[in-house]
């Protein structure tokens, strides 16, 4: 089972040859990616990101390739899904989720385009005619009600209805009186700012205990958050079903889990209220499918989460065309570089808030190799808990 099956006859697609992994260089991160081929002369791309271990995953991408991908045929999902986990004995963690994620999103592509069909087609189809998408790294700049708030107008000015921030600065663990109150300011001001028909999500990025999340998810009440996003280190998982009885929004969380594997102490604890699978992360769209099932068990919604390129954007998208339980898709489109939209031809484009049905086979993307020449990686550092992060400037 754990070896390449050679004996079946190959699909449409052929079987795969070889893999490569590129990565680009932008002002925020390296954008990694992978891209598969066959010996019919298909390509198929997925998005292979680490925030800091860029080369570290690309080398492992390129092992798993030889150990479990050459000869296999990138129709056989599930099996090739299976052998990279069990061959590797990959039982979660970043590295191996991310590979895995990628890969699958590449084989995903690989079909699509072998049966001229765009990939949502693959994994459902529609249920809706729209993703609806919200806006993050729009407040990327100075830490400031003022600054916050004419960034939020300029971000709903161009067609977004929900925003998402972390308003807490460098702050961990426990807030003082002072850094409290003025993270609650930035939160008022943008409420302020958007007004009440805005959604707007509260980011605490896993990093407070649970009296300062106890009291954050109380003080937070007043602005309306659509969801306030991991108060609490996953650590401390038991808590999580303690804190939402407390709380008047819906806490949402899950972006820290690879595989449903994973997942199984969120959903058995009822950790959260809508949880996070970054298809980047979690084991690419087959593995999602299969989470956003057990979510729609135990009455919760998906919002997945996607910090990465807008390849990852595209990608999330055709698999929310077919989750009937999904509440809204994350992106930073917004905040990268020209040189990434040229680089990554083809990415679906976000209008007024929303992505609308692909037609283009597969994902529709192709990376230009050229524009991978021209912007190399620099492996540069932001580092989420040092004062000033949100500005988003590298080391």
């Amino acid at each position: 089972m754990l070896t390449v099956n050679r004996t079946r006859s190959p699909g449409p697609a052929g079987r795969i040859s070889r893999i490569e992994t590129l990565t680009l260089g932008t002002a925020w991160r390296d954008f990694s990616f992978v891209r598969v081929h066959t010996d019919a002369g298909l390509s198929g791309i997925g998005e292979i990101t680490h925030p800091v271990r860029t080369a570290e995953v690309c080398s492992l991408a390129a092992a798993m390739a030889h150990r479990h991908l050459v000869g296999a045929d990138p129709f056989d999902v599930e099996e090739i899904w299976f052998r990279m986990q069990q061959g590797d004995f990959f039982r979660g963690g970043d590295l191996g989720g991310i590979v895995v994620s990628g890969v699958d999103q590449a084989l995903h592509d690989i079909m699509g385009k072998a049966l001229g069909v765009p990939a949502y087609r693959l994994t459902g189809g529609a249920c809706r005619d729209v993703v609806p998408v919200y806006a993050n790294g729009w407040y990327t700049g100075e830490r400031t009600p003022s600054a916050f708030a004419q960034r939020a107008k300029e971000t709903v000015a161009r067609g977004y209805r929900a925003l998402k921030l972390d308003p807490f600065g460098a702050g961990s663990g426990s807030l003082d009186s002072r850094e409290r109150n003025y993270s609650l300011e930035l939160v008022a001001a943008v409420r302020d700012a958007v007004g009440p028909d805005v959604e707007l999500f509260v980011e605490g990025h896993a990093r407070f205990d649970f009296p300062t999340a106890a009291r954050l998810t109380a003080d937070l009440g007043e602005f309306d958050p659509g969801w306030f996003e991991e108060p609490l280190p996953w650590t401390h998982i038991e808590r999580y079903h303690e804190l939402r009885a407390r709380a008047s929004m819906p806490i949402a969380g899950g972006e820290h889990f690879h595989t449903k594997h994973e997942y199984k102490t969120l959903f058995s604890s009822n950790a959260v209220d809508i949880v996070q699978p970054d298809v980047c992360m979690a084991g690419g769209l087959t593995e999602i499918r299969k989470i956003a099932s057990v979510a729609d068990m135990h009455g919760m919604q998906v919002a997945p989460h996607n910090s990465n390129s807008p390849l990852c954007t595209t990608v999330t998208a055709h698999l929310g065309f077919g989750i009937t339980n999904l509440k809204i898709v994350e992106a930073f489109d917004g905040l990268v570089e020209g040189h990434v939209f040229d680089a990554l031809k083809g990415v679906l484009r976000i209008d007024d808030g929303v992505v609308g049905l692909p037609t283009a086979p597969g994902f529709g993307v192709e990376l230009v190799d050229e524009v991978f020449a021209e912007h190399p990686p620099t492996y540069g550092f932001w580092n989420l808990f040092a004062e000033g992060w949100e500005k988003r400037e590298r080391t």
